[in-house]
């Protein structure tokens, strides 16, 4: 059964990021807003519950899924960050950016690119998010919120309750968000390549 929590967008209340936090530890799926739109997320280290994300929004291993992460230090312990890719994400984190970087050992080899051993990482702008990070002090794997076969996020509480009820653990109900997703940088190459325009600015990656 889809549990549903009401949480505040500027005070999450904390007996509510526990719960959501020990509904992830147990193997839950967990649809959450974030600084671009709803993401689905998971535990990081949980293949079973990365399995049924992958199954919800219709993808194979082929499809980056993203790291989320606390702070730029935690950034870098899932991905190799030289000094010039460090500073353009010192400008750009926490935001509505997520960066493709070579993975480190410290992500599971079924989490990142099957063949360029890349994965996408991102620190989000957005309190319920980082309150949720904060609370498990690692990392989560998330996905922006597309169902299978559609091309648009969900953005409203009530209709991903109701698209993804019985399919996901909880829905957390932090108001409306953006309908754009994240920007996507590739930072493995000479100079940053944007993959994607969504909602951050790529006059940055200029």
């Amino acid at each position: 059964m889809t549990q549903y929590f009401h949480i505040h967008p500027d005070n999450p209340q904390p007996r509510l990021i526990r719960q959501a936090a020990e509904i992830i530890h147990a193997g839950g799926i967990v649809a959450l807003p974030t600084d671009s739109s709803y993401a689905l997320v998971c535990h990081l280290d949980d293949k079973g519950a990365v399995d049924r994300l992958r199954r919800i929004r219709g993808v194979d291993e082929k499809h980056h899924l993203t790291l989320l992460c606390r702070d730029l230090s935690e950034i870098a312990t899932y991905a190799r960050v030289d000094n010039k890719q460090y500073r353009l994400l010192k400008a750009a984190t926490p935001g509505p950016y997520t960066f493709i970087l070579e993975a480190t050992r410290e992500v599971p080899r079924r989490l990142s690119h099957p063949s360029r051993k890349t994965i996408g990482l991102r620190v989000p702008e957005n309190t319920i998010a980082l309150s949720l990070l904060q609370e498990l002090h690692q990392a989560l794997i998330g996905t922006t919120l597309i169902p299978a076969g559609g091309d648009v996020p969900l953005n409203d509480p009530d209709e991903i309750r109701d698209t993804l009820q019985r399919q996901v653990e909880l829905v957390v109900d932090g108001g409306s968000c953006g309908l754009e997703p994240t920007t996507v940088v590739d930072l493995t190459g000479d100079g940053p390549q944007v993959l994607r325009h969504g909602r951050g600015d790529i006059a940055l990656f200029a």
